[in-house]
């Protein structure tokens, strides 16, 4: 009995310290799992440095060529695709949007049946209009003859004026136009702003530069239009070209600089309709206006002494050349959806000669490009709804409020400027309204009807769509949910009558935001665009207006002036850079685009060492988290131009060439030299008192 009872008791024990053992061996298992999961969980939460750590040259010294030691290895593997004539981050974004889009639309098209009508119609039939080549080379120039018709009946100057209004409605060029906006200085009304209009070439200083280059860009565009009536069967085509190069080099006389249309103050200028007819009284306002379907009372016109030079200009000029240059209008700007000969003819100018790119995009490219602009918030909202998650958008949101309080500690502890000012810079500051992502409310196109086999009909119905889009705003409330940019386009935006900054999806993506990567990268990436876009609301134009968009001088008269001192100083860098050998930045021209970049990344930077709350930042992949920060910045601007194309972006601006916009902006941040230790003889070095900070 006892051995049962020991064997009992063994078992027992047995049972008892197996038991135990058991639940110990339970026990750290359990604490192992557990240890185990936290360990996945950590590693999860173990964020990448988010830098492109083999697009980098450390060859280079960063104190010295910061861009090209984040870039360098980039920049030199790096060959521009055939198709393109500035190639980098955004152009890379940008393909793999329309990657993105061209799922979307091979989706909608897959689908057994559709509603006529329907947004998944419009878009399918849209693509196969741009992609049958077959019917669009067997139409030839057939879709533009009934308009080439329409010039040709035109008799009197009178009727010359009745045709530039009618232009509009289906988006051909002529020498005035007019868009709807909100009224500047009453951003609660709509209101007709009119502008100058109706060159060939880019800019007005492409007609009279006289350099080499210049020169031999002229000869090569009169040879286009000649290359281009003759193609439309124009039998005068030689001596054609010639008039319509002497009409458009007389235009091109009397029009604005771009940097004098970039002055706010200046191109505000309401007239009513008395005024306007006594500024020019050779245009008859009336007809104009009648075959607009405008009846407004007053209008903004932006360049007034074009329209009082313009007005002698049309009758000085025959009925017949007008013709001549309003057929050209309409040929050009239809060339690339007509057929493969008209749409060549276009590339081998506009693209080839104007900008150096050797070949055209895929048609399946260009299809997806003609989607997104006819029918962008279709696709866009199915854009967003497959690539884009909340959590970005929260993130962004947060992101967003961090860089507005490091602004609002930035400006209240500017030295520059009075405290009355502060205060209205702080006011602006607050009302600041963000957009991120995607619309709240999608853009109904229901009334545009969109053909499988008509592509030059789409486009025709599309201008008059938005053309009845925009008139309709006149005397009816503002819109303030309408973006000016479709969520799949890699770019942001500042809209200064709404004081609103805009963010659409696509850009909310990797270099410039990275939801894996640690903040440092995201600060200096994304950061630095949204403190850029805040920039635009305090940039030489943008601070014109208040926090309701009005404009109006909210500066005290000092302040204003040290202002402008300061923003003369970075206009005067600026135009020190050379891209190439005797081309130099346009420092007033880009001035709006350098202070944004310049204040922006300087506020993204405050903004970034005010989220480590005082703590110091891990070094990931070698680097410490300032170093990240700046490298963030620095890598989103990763790009190469042709010579061509860089030449046409000196000109015409707005933007700084993308290696001054990665370096131009450091060399004015001490928080840049000291972070690097940057030292005089450095290659980023610039005294102190060379320096510019504005905000």
């Amino acid at each position: 009995m006892k051995r049962k009872l020991l064997a009992s008791a063994v078992c027992f024990a047995l049972v008892t310290a197996c038991g135990q053992q058991d639940s110990k061996q339970a026990e750290v298992a359990a604490d192992a799992k557990a240890e185990s999961k936290v360990e996945a969980k950590a590693e999860t939460k173990i964020l990448k440095s988010g830098i492109n750590i083999e697009n980098m040259d450390k060859s280079v010294r960063p104190q010295d060529d910061f861009y090209k030691y984040v870039n360098g290895t980039w920049l030199k593997n790096t060959e521009i695709p055939a198709d393109k004539s500035v190639y980098g981050t955004f152009a890379l974004l940008a393909d793999k949007a329309r990657e993105d889009v061209k799922a979307i639309i091979e989706e909608t098209s897959s689908l057994e049946s559709v509603e006529k009508g329907s947004d998944a119609q419009k878009v399918g039939d849209l693509f196969r209009s741009y992609m049958n080549t077959e019917k669009l080379d067997q139409l030839g120039f057939e879709p533009i003859k009934p308009m080439l018709a329409k010039i040709d009946a035109l008799k009197t100057h009178d009727d010359v004026v009745a045709y530039f209004a009618a232009s509009q409605k289906f988006n051909a060029d002529s020498p005035f136009g007019f868009f709807i906006n909100n009224d500047s200085k009453d951003p609660t009304k709509y209101i007709v702003y009119m502008g100058q209009s109706g060159l060939g070439l880019p800019t007005k200083e492409h007609y009279s530069k006289t350099d080499e280059k210049s020169v031999k860009l002229r000869e090569d565009y009169l040879a286009h239009v000649e290359r281009m009536l003759n193609m439309a069967e124009i039998k005068t085509a030689k001596e054609d070209a010639a008039k319509i190069m002497a009409l458009e080099t007389a235009l091109a006389d009397i029009q604005w600089t771009r940097k004098e249309s970039r002055d706010r103050n200046k191109t505000y200028n309401k007239l009513d309709m008395a005024k306007l007819a006594e500024m020019a009284p050779e245009i008859n306002w009336q007809l104009y206006f009648s075959t607009a379907g405008i009846n407004e009372e007053n209008i903004i016109v932006r360049q007034p002494s074009y329209l009082e030079k313009l007005s002698g200009l049309l009758k000085e000029t025959s009925v017949e050349d007008w013709q001549k240059y309003l057929k050209w209008n309409i040929i050009n700007g239809a060339a690339s959806i007509l057929s493969s000969e008209f749409d060549q003819a276009n590339f081998d100018f506009y693209s080839k000669t104007l900008r150096g790119t050797e070949a055209q995009e895929e048609r399946w490219k260009r299809g997806v490009s003609t989607v997104n602009r006819l029918l962008g918030e279709v696709v866009g909202k199915i854009y967003v709804e497959k690539h884009f998650k909340p959590e970005a958008k929260a993130r962004m949101v947060e992101l967003v409020e961090n860089l507005r309080e490091a602004y609002r500690l930035a400006i209240i502890d500017l030295e520059w400027m009075g405290e009355e000012t502060k205060k209205q810079a702080l006011d602006k500051l607050a009302k600041f309204t963000p957009k991120i992502g995607y619309p709240d409310k999608w853009r109904d196109y229901s009334a545009l009807e969109i053909s499988a086999d008509d592509l030059f009909g789409n486009f025709m119905r599309s201008a008059e769509f938005n053309y009845n889009r925009q008139v309709n705003k006149l005397g009816k409330p503002i819109d303030k949910t309408e973006w000016f940019m479709s969520p799949q386009r890699v770019n942001a935006y500042y809209n200064p009558v709404m004081n609103e900054i805009v963010f659409p999806a696509a850009i909310l993506q990797p270099p410039f935001f990275n939801m894996e990567a640690d903040d440092a990268v995201n600060y200096g990436g994304i950061g630095g665009v949204i403190g850029h876009e805040m920039g635009h609301g305090f940039d030489d134009q943008g601070s014109k207006s208040d926090g309701d968009g009005v404009l109006r001088n909210w500066w005290t008269e000092q302040d204003l002036a040290e202002f402008k001192k300061r923003t003369g100083k970075l206009a005067s860098q600026y135009s020190q850079f050379e891209p190439l050998p005797g081309e130099h930045i346009d420092g007033e021209l880009t001035l709006g685009e350098n202070i944004g970049d310049l204040g922006g990344l300087t506020i993204a930077h405050r903004a970034y060492m005010l989220s480590l709350d005082g703590k110091e930042a891990p070094v990931i992949d070698g680097f410490s988290g300032e170093e990240r920060f700046f490298m963030g910045w620095a890598q989103v601007w990763a790009s190469k131009y042709r010579d061509q194309a860089m030449t046409q972006q000196l000109i015409r601006g707005p933007h700084s060439p993308a290696t001054f916009r990665g370096n131009g902006p450091l060399m004015n941040m001490p928080e840049f030299m000291k972070a690097l230790d940057v030292k005089p003889g450095d290659g980023m070095y610039r005294a102190p008192e060379e320096r510019v900070k504005i905000w």
